[in-house]
């Protein structure tokens, strides 16, 4: 027992044996062992880095080819909460859309490029406001003023927000009317145009039969429901009308306005954005007119040109979808309409990024 104590005492004396040492080499093992699992999950996280990037690549070398690519986004209060996708046209095929009625024309010669229960009767919302608007321009004194009503300002929003007394020139409601959607400008142009809204949805029915457009009905210059009566049209006259409201020279820069600077009878400035998503994030379209109420779901005309191809889009009864149903239209209608230039051509360009609407 002495001679073990003595030899026990040598080793601690030279550093040979440490009191700790069972201990700290189950520590080091330990660490050795975490070390190794570090580098083992480290070297997995490597090799599926490495498989996702050869997965990408290969994945790109598969894209088809001779179809074009639009990258697609949600903006503004009517946007799509889905994930934003990217559109692909294939010019052999029409796109899927989700809306239950849709025209697709050649803006120019009026040719049907596609078409989807195009003569079912439909609520149409504010794209209304198209044959509105069309019957302020041709009706001129643009550049007048007119006074607001206590009649006027009875109405839902979306809404201006003037008040009665108050005087503004014709062309820059029309810039509210068209740009901002606004319901009581609606009704403050129809009623200076023809004294009363009744009155007012005589003229807009009687051009809509001028223009072919006989499956319509008119009530209101505003597209919101009236109680007790049947205010329709469908997805083809509504084309007929959008295409006149096309080529008047008054309408479209005003169409195509993508913010607007709007100076109140106060002096109060108030800023805008057009409600056409399309026309914020496709550089082909060029403008037209949004609507959106419960009976009529979403609706939008818009229209595209590209180098002097236009086209023009009505999408009826669709759902938040609308904006890109709208963009597969416009692309594919270019993509398919005879003489077309080539894409590679230089989009063209909107207006000023703000238009002051007062005069």
């Amino acid at each position: 027992m002495k001679l073990r104590s003595l030899c026990l005492a040598l080793l601690l004396c030279f550093g040979l044996l440490s009191p700790t040492g069972p201990t700290l080499h189950a520590a080091t093992t330990k660490k050795k062992k975490k070390t190794a699992q570090t580098t083992s999950s480290a070297h997995r996280r490597t090799t599926r880095s490495a498989h996702s990037r050869a997965d990408a690549a290969s994945a790109k070398t598969k894209a088809p080819i001779r179809k074009r690519v639009i990258p697609a986004t949600t903006t503004g209060e009517d946007e799509d909460t889905r994930p934003s996708e990217t559109i692909v046209i294939d010019p052999a095929r029409p796109p899927q859309v989700y809306a239950k009625s849709v025209m697709l024309i050649n803006a120019r010669t009026g040719e049907v490029l596609y078409e989807k229960d195009a003569d079912a009767p439909r609520q149409i919302a504010s794209t209304t406001k198209l044959m509105t608007a069309l019957l302020i321009a041709e009706a001129g004194s643009l550049g007048s003023e007119l006074e607001v009503q206590p009649v006027d300002t009875v109405c839902e929003p979306t809404k201006l927000y003037f008040k009665p007394g108050e005087h503004y020139a014709r062309n820059a409601l029309l810039y509210a009317l068209l740009v901002h959607s606004c319901n009581d400008v609606a009704r403050a142009l129809a009623r200076d145009n023809a004294g009363s809204m009744e009155s007012f949805a005589d003229k807009m029915n009687a051009r809509a039969v001028q223009l072919g457009a006989r499956d319509t009905h008119f009530v209101s210059p505003n597209g919101l429901p009236t109680p007790g009566e049947d205010q329709h049209s469908t997805a083809r006259d509504l084309a007929r009308i959008a295409r006149t409201v096309y080529f008047n020279q008054t309408l479209r820069p005003i169409m195509a306005t993508q913010h607007l600077q709007f100076r109140m009878a106060s002096g109060r400035m108030q800023e805008f954005a057009n409600t056409n998503k399309v026309l914020l994030r496709y550089p082909f379209c060029n403008g037209m007119k949004t609507g959106y109420t419960d009976a009529a779901g979403h609706c939008l005309v818009s229209s595209a040109d590209d180098n002097g191809t236009a086209v023009i889009s009505v999408c009826l009864g669709d759902s938040k979808a609308i904006w890109n149903d709208s963009q597969k239209l416009l692309a594919w209608g270019l993509a398919n309409t005879q003489a077309r230039p080539s894409t590679a051509q230089a989009a063209p360009t909107h207006p000023a990024p703000f238009v002051p609407a007062s005069l």
